[in-house]
């Protein structure tokens, strides 16, 4: 069967189908940050009231972040001495934004303060600034291509309407963008950096993208060294929009400090704010450590990981700001319980105890964990506190009764893996559409982004809860991002464990095409689906917290798998990123 074309290829995400409404030959995979391990698989034979159970067993590294390292994190940022510091420092930092008066120069600021990281102190001034540019007539004057792709990335990623006509004037008679434009490397980095906020149907920013690149890779292969070079690998790499911020600031800093006529007082703010959150950080990550041993999740549920920091790291780079400390508390143990339970369907449950497990989530009752072997009475008996907890706290703070929410959010998770363990213990290999109609909420974004919605400080509002309930289109796009990345991350090694066929393997047994092409067709649904997600971020009516956030769980995708399981591996990489953003502080002179 032919493959719909790329331009069509929508699944029908406005209307696509949920969990309750899927018929069990219609869906199915698994996963968030949940792959199957790199280690080997085996068989594992239990006795069971006189019955012979025949298990797949896992063989997961132990985490290599003990209960005692964790709770032996201190920071002596975390006094008030730098906290005064920072407040100091901010005040004359925002002077310098007050001062600027050439458009052009307010831009830059801004776009420098958001890679450092420091923007979000200076929210009010940042939009009184992007308000008063939006609304200027500039019909009569002329900027750079610099400046006018700098204005629009930064107008598009603040949610305001602003149209791909403004690279009109830089186009030649043929409708293609003057050559006479090229030798402006600079204007072609902002360029590209624009491209990546493109809607459906814009195709002068396609052209741009590929243009662009094309550009700037000669230009590295000519000059290196310098600071100019430097910004330039890194957007090669990864471009702004699908970074995650704080890890951005990292990297941006160190940049920074290299650059000529770089502001001192900035660069002490932005490397003081990042170890002031660092020492909020580690705090939080005690508690949520203390909470995880309490569960004993760990210790006896072996087959599963334990991988509490990795499920930490999610929640910093989905929201990093330090009044979202609630935030990163509750969607680090809704993380932690999704990769248990993954666990539970993929590697260790027999199919009929995962259909009683399901029915007992279903019914989310206590006494339904009576028929439920000792192990997933562990798993139920856990979440079932964890979301009346959360529910309680909820009405008692807001007003509002959200058990139905979360519950469904469970509920929903739960019969996707069900299916997708039917597909497995049947051999089914899913059509690469039967596939995805699934795949979106086996992944857990929905899950996540439902108790997201109740855990960022901002005011719920009746509408949007219906919005959130049907999963609108910001959670699907957010959620098929997460699942293609996480796809295209951890298919070599699944492919080697054994698996339900996931994304790129249900295309090449529907196409014929090989694993490159398959690769390629399946980043560029990828790379439609964001298109997607920047023109609902800026229309759907949720809060811009939950769209960010929304957005940044899409990004965290993009960094966990870019070069393979990030998740569940544990390898030097991912120990080197955690370790500079949770535990080793920037130098300050």
């Amino acid at each position: 069967m032919a493959l719909p074309q790329l331009s069509s290829l929508s699944f029908g995400f406005t209307k696509m189908l949920l969990p309750l409404q899927i018929k069990s030959s219609s869906v199915a995979i698994r996963n968030f940050h949940v792959p199957r391990p790199t280690q080997c698989m085996a068989s594992n034979i239990v006795s069971n009231n006189s019955q012979t159970i025949l298990r797949q067993s896992s063989y997961f590294q132990p985490s290599i972040w003990t209960y005692d390292y964790v709770q032996s994190l201190s920071s002596h940022y975390k006094e008030e001495v730098f906290a005064e510091q920072s407040r100091v420092l901010k005040e004359e930092v925002r002077m310098m934004l007050c001062k600027a008066e050439n458009e052009f120069d307010q831009l830059e600021l801004i776009d420098v303060f958001q890679r450092l990281g420091v923007a979000y102190h200076f929210d009010n001034e940042i939009r009184n600034i992007l308000d008063n540019i939006y609304n200027m007539d500039t019909s009569n004057r002329k900027k750079s291509l610099n400046a006018t792709a700098l204005e629009f990335r930064l107008l598009r990623q603040h949610a305001y309407d602003i149209s791909t006509d403004v690279f009109d004037c830089f186009h030649d008679e043929t409708g293609n963008f003057k050559k006479c434009q090229y030798d402006d490397i600079e204007g072609m980095l902002s360029l590209y950096e624009a491209s990546f906020h493109s809607f459906e149907d814009e195709t002068i920013l396609d052209e741009a993208r590929n243009f662009t690149s094309q550009i700037l890779k000669e230009y590295l292969n000519q000059k290196r060294g310098n600071h100019l070079s430097l910004v330039i690998g890194h957007a090669l790499e990864l471009p702004i929009h699908w970074r995650i911020p704080r890890w951005e600031s990292q990297w941006f800093i160190n940049a920074y400090e290299r650059k000529q006529n770089m502001s001192p007082a900035l660069l002490h703010l932005a490397k003081l704010d990042f170890n002031i959150l660092q020492a909020i950080y580690q705090e939080e990550l005690k508690y949520t450590s203390r909470w995880w041993k309490g569960t004993s999740i760990a210790e006896k549920l072996s087959f599963s990981r334990d991988r509490l920091v990795e499920n930490f790291i999610w929640t910093v780079g989905t929201n990093f700001k330090p009044d979202f400390e609630n935030f990163r508390r509750v969607i680090t143990k809704v993380n932690a319980l999704i990769t248990t339970i993954d666990d539970v369907y993929d590697v260790y449950g027999t199919l009929e105890e995962l259909e009683l497990f399901t029915e007992a989530i279903d019914r989310w009752d206590l006494n339904a964990m009576d028929s439920l072997p000792d192990y997933m009475k562990i798993c139920f008996h856990t979440l079932y506190n964890f979301v009346d907890e959360m529910a309680l706290e909820t009405q008692e703070k807001n007003g509002y009764h959200i058990t139905p929410y979360l519950k469904k959010a469970w509920t929903d998770i739960c019969k996707s893996y069900l299916i997708e363990a039917k597909w497995y213990h049947s051999g089914y290999k899913p059509s690469f559409g039967e596939y995805i109609e699934n795949a979106w909420i086996s992944i857990s974004a929905p899950v996540i982004l439902v108790h997201a919605y109740f855990a960022i400080p901002h005011s719920f509002k009746k509408e949007e809860l219906v919005n959130l309930e049907e999963y609108s289109d910001i959670i699907r796009f957010s959620a098929m991002i997460l699942r293609l990345a996480n796809d295209l991350g951890t298919y070599k090694r699944e492919n080697e464990t054994g698996d339900v066929p996931k994304s790129i393997e249900c295309y090449m047994n529907e196409s014929g095409d090989s694993e490159g092409d398959a690769r390629e067709y399946v980043s560029s649904v990828m790379c439609t689906t964001w298109k997607k997600m920047n023109e609902e971020a800026r229309s759907c009516s949720f809060s811009r917290s939950f769209i960010e956030t929304a957005i940044n769980l899409a990004r965290m995708a993009i960094y966990m798998y870019q070069n393979g399981d990030g998740h569940s591996i544990q390898d030097p990489e991912i120990k080197s990123r955690i370790l500079s953003l949770l535990i080793q502080s920037i130098p300050i002179a």
